[in-house]
């Protein structure tokens, strides 16, 4: 697990705070690494009243601070107060940035701002970016991306793979149409040999018990052999490890320390989930993304591999397009659609931006099931920012 920092606290107990308070929001205490999983995260108490602002305090993480306007100020209010009284399930924070700044803050049930919150899915996201961070240092480049992926893993097989296998691209993988069909039962079995897994056995293990992969375009289908393709062939191209060079490179450079991200059976980091990460800093790689790559005038990942990442690669019957492991889609208000770019995770985990109002939205939560912000955010908050 990756080195985890977390900073002594003095109470358990969070208070109940006015939207204009300048008191700190509530914290966990004596936490190590082995403390933060999805299952621990479980164990952790609510906090006695939520923490509410309208005005964050300035913890000079490189999140600048600000405040709304008084309409907009109290309809976040209004739908804090609902969070509170469970009108939108399990939520634990909502967050929401506004024109490069944070405006509003705020903690309810498990939520603690310095305990890393389980993501799920958006783990694929933040593996998209470690890609765009090796392309831009220059141990990938953007043609690799269309280049098979049997290209960068030299310890496969190719003798025992299935028809087809040889002609996954990188960026296939990460719109996740590897074209990989591997039956239940034969995955279950392989799991119970982890020995086979570890390395490149456990791409290995996909492309030679896959069903033949067909040409492409082949059907996009949501599966967690696509993300480990794409953080093997990591593993492959820089220095180091993906684990060492994702936090050097990557979560260093963000000023994330308090974090956690699992390990998969092959050793690797997981890709399809496993990452914990603050709230905060899911607002990070947000204003990451929609700074087009660039961080404190640095520019982590290109710009080029951004806009391909954000592409409507693949659109689902349901209007939602996926590009390399993120979301976009249109969000109704009224008769407007408003574009949206996001990071989604099981349980209710979300980072929402909206490149045209200049909003980043973070909502952390425990529902069974994806919940309905997706459903409920455009009248509950996106409408406030609208001018109709």
């Amino acid at each position: 697990m990756f080195r985890f920092h977390i900073i002594l606290l003095l109470s358990l107990v969070a208070t109940t705070l006015s939207a204009d308070s300048n008191g700190l929001a509530p914290e966990v205490t004596d936490l190590n690494a082995k403390d933060v999983s999805y299952s621990l995260e479980k164990k952790l108490p609510y906090i006695e009243s939520p923490y509410i602002s309208a005005a964050p305090n300035d913890l000079h993480d490189n999140i600048p601070v600000g405040s709304l306007a008084e309409a907009q100020r109290n309809a976040l209010l209004e739908f804090a107060e609902a969070i509170e009284n469970g009108e939108h399930g399990n939520m634990d924070s909502f967050l929401l940035m506004k024109n490069g700044t944070l405006v509003f803050e705020s903690y309810f049930r498990r939520g603690r701002i310095n305990y890393p919150h389980y993501q799920m899915s958006i783990t694929k996201s933040y593996t998209a970016m470690a890609v765009g961070r090796a392309i831009q240092l220059g141990h990938l480049s953007m043609e690799d991306l269309d280049k098979p992926v049997l290209n960068f893993l030299t310890d496969i097989d190719r003798s025992k793979l299935v028809s087809g296998a040889q002609e996954i691209t990188l960026a296939q993988a990460m719109n996740m149409r590897s074209g990989i069909r591997m039956d239940k039962k034969v995955a279950s079995r392989l799991m119970k040999s982890p020995a086979t897994l570890k390395g490149q056995g456990q791409i290995q293990s996909y492309l030679e018990h896959s069903t033949r992969i067909p040409p492409a375009p082949r059907e996009f289908k949501y599966q967690g052999s696509d993300p480990s393709i794409a953080m093997q062939v990591l593993e492959a191209k820089v220095p180091g490890s993906a684990r060492s060079f994702i936090e050097s490179e990557l979560l260093d450079k963000l000023g994330i320390k308090n974090f956690a991200w699992q390990e998969d059976v092959s050793g690797l980091p997981k890709s399809a989930a496993g990452s914990s990460m603050r709230s905060r800093d899911m607002i990070k790689w947000g204003m990451l993304l929609m700074d087009d790559g660039k961080w404190n005038e640095e520019q982590l990942i290109p710009s080029e591999f951004i806009k391909n990442a954000t592409a409507k690669l693949h659109t689902n019957n349901q209007g939602s397009s996926y590009g390399f492991f993120w979301w976009r889609h249109d969000m109704t208000v009224g008769k407007k659609k408003i574009d949206c770019i996001s990071g989604r995770g099981a349980g209710g985990q979300f980072i929402l931006m909206f490149p045209k109002l200049d909003l980043i939205a973070v909502i952390t939560s425990h529902n069974k099931g994806m919940g309905a912000t997706l459903k409920t955010f455009p009248q509950e908050v996106l409408r406030h920012f609208i001018v109709q």
